[in-house]
């Protein structure tokens, strides 16, 4: 089993009991309807081993069934933690499988290697860090794709969201995001209120991609960023000002791709999940 460790010093802004079941059984009965609306029954989820892969995953099972959940190990070379996906899939008791990506990024990065220096002069590092967030979500799809009826769900919460600490069609993608306007801190609530035991919803969150926490990543604490979004409340003004610029640059991520309006009708029906956004 694993040693808990580093977890994660409960802080005070708590949902009240009420309003968190209310929350809980709303956003579980929004899940099956988000899946019936997109023509699916299955859930396909990416299992990090973190709180909110885990919460999800939680939610589906209790939503949909554990029959109809599927998790999906992805660990890049060697993942230290990776005991922890192993183990909250075998709690939920739901299918799952691990593919080692390490294979894939080193084949893309050798074909970007082959590519003209006038063009790429070199691999950038954020080219390496994002790639493995944007294959990880097209294996993902091409797995979902081979599911009659399955559908990929979106695992990222509103704390980093905000803040833009996602990778564009890498963690930003999905058919829906259950936790994508709920806090970390409120994620961890309801994975407790639902039944899963702290070393899922309190180990200390890491990005995966750096080694560090993803605290010393922002260089301020979650605590600091969720009173700040759901209060509007900060003393530390360069931290806000930190806060609102990286929210600022990161809006591209979580809007629709714009489209050029040429001004012409569209006169064919259309549903709401099809609205075209134009520009």
């Amino acid at each position: 089993m694993t040693e808990v460790t580093g977890l994660r010093t409960p802080n005070t802004m708590k949902l009240e009991q009420n309003n968190l079941e209310k929350i809980t059984d709303n956003l579980m009965d929004w899940i099956k309807t988000s899946l019936k609306s997109s023509g699916g029954n299955k859930a396909i989820i990416g299992i990090s081993g973190g709180k909110d892969s885990s919460v999800v995953a939680a939610l589906c099972v209790k939503a949909l069934g554990k029959e109809n959940v599927i998790g999906i190990l992805m660990p890049n070379g060697i993942q230290d933690d990776i005991s922890y996906a192993k183990e909250i899939v075998s709690f939920l008791e739901i299918k799952s499988t691990e593919v080692n990506i390490r294979d894939i990024t080193n084949n893309f990065e050798y074909s970007l290697n082959k590519i003209k220096r006038d063009i790429i002069p070199e691999i950038s590092n954020q080219t390496r860090l994002n790639l493995p967030p944007r294959i990880r979500m097209a294996l993902l799809y091409a797995i979902s794709q081979s599911i009659d009826d399955s559908r990929v769900i979106n695992t990222s919460n509103l704390s980093e969201d905000w803040i833009g600490y996602s990778t564009v069609y890498g963690d930003t993608a999905g058919a829906f995001s259950p936790l994508g306007l709920l806090t970390s801190d409120e994620v961890i609530q309801i994975g407790k209120h639902i039944g899963l035991p702290d070393k899922f919803v309190m180990k200390k969150p890491s990005d995966g991609l750096t080694g560090k926490t993803d605290e010393d990543v922002f260089g301020f604490s979650y605590d600091i960023l969720n009173k700040y979004i759901r209060e509007g409340k900060i003393e530390d003004l360069e931290i806000k000002e930190k806060i609102d610029k990286m929210h600022k640059n990161s809006r591209f991520k979580y809007l629709p791709i714009p489209l050029f309006s040429p001004d012409l009708p569209i006169e064919a029906e259309q549903n709401d999940m099809g609205t075209f956004h134009l520009s």
